[in-house]
C-alpha cells in the first residue's frame, strides 16, 4: 500500500484530504506542521510527502529540502493557495509536483496515482473514484 505522509497546518483541510486519500486506497499520515513530519521521515517510510507550502515553524520547501536528505527515495507533492509560492516552489523544488488551491479531491487523487503510475501497488485493492 502506498503510504503518504500528509503535513497541512489547516484542521479541517487536513482531516478532509486524509480522508479523501484513505477513501481512495492509501495510507495517510497526517501532521500539523512540517517540524512534527521531520522525525516521522527519519523513522517511517513513506512513498510521498504532501505537503502545504504555507505553515508555521518550517514552510513546506524546507520540509521537502529535509525529506531529500533523510529519505531521498520519497515523492513530493505541494499544495498551495498561493501562485508567488508556486512560483518558489518550482525554483526551489523542482522534482516535485504543485497542485494550486482550490482543487476537486478527484484531481488530487489522480495527481497522486500519476507519481506511482509503475508503483506494483498503486491501484491495488482500491475502490473506483
Amino acid at each position: 500500500m502506498i503510504r503518504i505522509l500528509l503535513a497541512e497546518d489547516d484542521d479541517a483541510m487536513r482531516t478532509y484530504l486524509a480522508r479523501a486519500l484513505e477513501n481512495a486506497g492509501f495510507d495517510v499520515v497526517a501532521v500539523d506542521r512540517g517540524t512534527a513530519a521531520v522525525p516521522l521521515l527519519e523513522s517511517q517510510r513513506f512513498d510521498l510527502l504532501l505537503s502545504d507550502i504555507v505553515m508555521p515553524e518550517m514552510d513546506g520547501i524546507e520540509l521537502a529540502q529535509r525529506c531529500a536528505d533523510i529519505s531521498p527515495a520519497t515523492k513530493v507533492m505541494f499544495i498551495t493557495g498561493f501562485a508567488a509560492v508556486t512560483l518558489k516552489a518550482n525554483r526551489e523544488a523542482p522534482q516535485a509536483r504543485v497542485l494550486s488551491k482550490p482543487f476537486h479531491l478527484k484531481d488530487l487523487v489522480l495527481e497522486v496515482e500519476r507519481l506511482f503510475i509503475d508503483h506494483p501497488l498503486a491501484g491495488s485493492s482500491r475502490p473506483p473514484i
